[in-house]
């Protein structure tokens, strides 16, 4: 049983969480069929909860946490019931916020209720595609989608990209924007942090040698761009 009053920022389920296998860019065979990519930190896989299934039930945020593996931060609930998840946190969600999933939760930052049940306007993220699914639209970091308006069991949804879809009302989605804002803003100050997420560097086709390259050991004259 883990100690959910913990607030130490470290404190993340090791049962939550698999190790992650790198294949570096290379296919069942060890062959390399992505380029520039190896190395990088080591990193362990959290266990995601997209569905929010435990329906009904009061969540407390325990901690927020960065998640290697995708751009928006985890924050760690536990249940009345004492289970423990990650779910994306939206922004400006606390430590010791509480949250909950179902079609009569108010409407409120992090709960996860049907799309039918939410008032036009209402900023959503990690909405489900069909009934069950759990969520697969909008789950980047600092992203939102805006509902527009409901008709006949359908309701529209201005998605990131201002593209308007048409989803089940009775798909969920949870209130908020989520975190990570100003991801987009953040600077790389050398070049090991590249290498920290498993980039390595990019090379130019013009500077290889022909062997290497249809570009290789070119001297000005015009050729198409190509592949290698």
């Amino acid at each position: 049983m883990y100690n959910v009053n913990k607030q130490n920022s470290c404190f993340q389920p090791t049962a939550l969480s698999i190790g992650l296998h790198k294949t570096a860019g290379r296919n069942n065979l060890g062959r390399i069929t992505v380029r520039y990519r190896g190395g990088g930190h080591k990193r362990r896989y959290r266990l995601v909860d997209f569905k929010r299934a435990l329906i009904d039930m009061q969540a407390r945020v325990v901690n927020i946490i960065y998640d290697p593996n995708r751009s928006v931060a985890l924050a760690l609930v536990c249940y009345e019931n004492g289970i423990l998840s990650y779910i994306i946190a939206p922004d400006k969600l606390l430590i010791g916020d509480i949250i909950s999933a179902g079609t009569n939760v108010p409407i409120k930052l992090g709960n996860a209720l049907p799309l039918g049940n939410m008032p036009l306007g209402t900023l959503v993220h990690n909405i489900e595609l069909s009934v069950g699914t759990g969520g697969q639209y909008v789950r980047a970091a600092g992203t939102s989608a805006q509902v527009l308006k409901h008709v006949n069991g359908l309701t529209y949804l201005r998605m990131p990209s201002l593209v308007t879809v048409l989803i089940s009302s009775n798909c969920y989605a949870t209130i908020g924007v989520l975190s990570n804002i100003n991801r987009k803003l953040q600077k790389k100050y050398k070049a090991g942090q590249t290498r920290w997420l498993g980039r390595r560097p990019h090379v130019r086709g013009a500077a290889m040698n022909p062997v290497d390259h249809p570009h290789g050991g070119r001297t000005g004259e015009s050729r198409p761009s190509v592949s290698p």
